[in-house]
């Protein structure tokens, strides 16, 4: 289990960087065609560097099965994340690697969310983890645009679904609020602790870190809404 991860990480520095600020999680990006992709060889020299207890995840856009089992087991990664459309069937090919599935939510809200579990469950395939992530049309994330929230938080009031990863247009300015609001299990962000595409800014990822640990403690306590408002 994690509980703040930070996706996009583009080398061994800002790798560790992450971990040192508080993130037990970080996200290695093998979408060809994203700002933040990594080549293999890049991807072993980060997971070589972080500490065993971090989560490793490897995130994959439609790509053919054999490439993302083989990244999964030659590099040691802990977390499969599907960011493309890839259906129920090829979460059952990925054999036992366990699945953080990720879902662009648009107009049609949590349906085609719900849909796809029940499929899932059929199948007897339910990934780990669901992360919901903003729609935004050509692109599979990393948008810096917002989730619905209120969407979000309907997923985890229905209870019995696989843990959400609130991810979308996370920033330190607001990812107290998507706490409170959301409750989800863990919280993911990439543009919103960048410099620049693929380079994460050290001030960002500490505050974004530091704000996200305080919602999770003011919930703890059962601190009222009108702290966030």
């Amino acid at each position: 289990m994690f509980r703040i991860k930070i996706c996009g990480i583009t080398s061994v520095g800002d790798g560790l960087m992450a971990v040192d600020a508080g993130a037990d999680a970080v996200g290695l990006n093998f979408y060809g065609r994203s700002p933040r992709f990594i080549t293999f060889q890049t991807a072993r020299q980060i997971v070589a560097a972080l500490p065993k207890p971090v989560t490793k995840v490897g995130l994959f856009v439609d790509a053919e099965v054999e490439e993302v089992c083989r990244s999964f087991d030659e590099l040691g990664l802990d977390l499969v994340q599907l960011h493309g459309n890839e259906p129920p069937e090829y979460l059952l090919r990925l054999g036992q690697r366990p699945v953080m599935r990720a879902f662009r939510l648009g107009g049609d809200g949590l349906r085609p969310v719900t849909e796809y579990l029940v499929r899932c469950s059929a199948l007897e395939a339910v990934p780990k983890w669901v992360l919901l992530d903003a729609k935004v049309p050509g692109q599979y994330g990393g948008t810096g645009q917002t989730t619905d929230w209120s969407a979000a938080a309907s997923y985890v009031q229905q209870g019995g679904l696989p843990p959400l990863v609130l991810a979308g247009g996370l920033t330190p300015a607001n990812v107290a609020q998507a706490i409170h609001v959301v409750r989800p299990a863990a919280i993911d962000t990439a543009s919103g602790v960048e410099a620049s595409p693929g380079h994460k800014d050290p001030v960002l990822v500490q505050a974004f870190v530091v704000a996200a640990q305080a919602g999770w403690d003011h919930e703890a306590a059962g601190s009222p809404a009108s702290e966030w408002n």
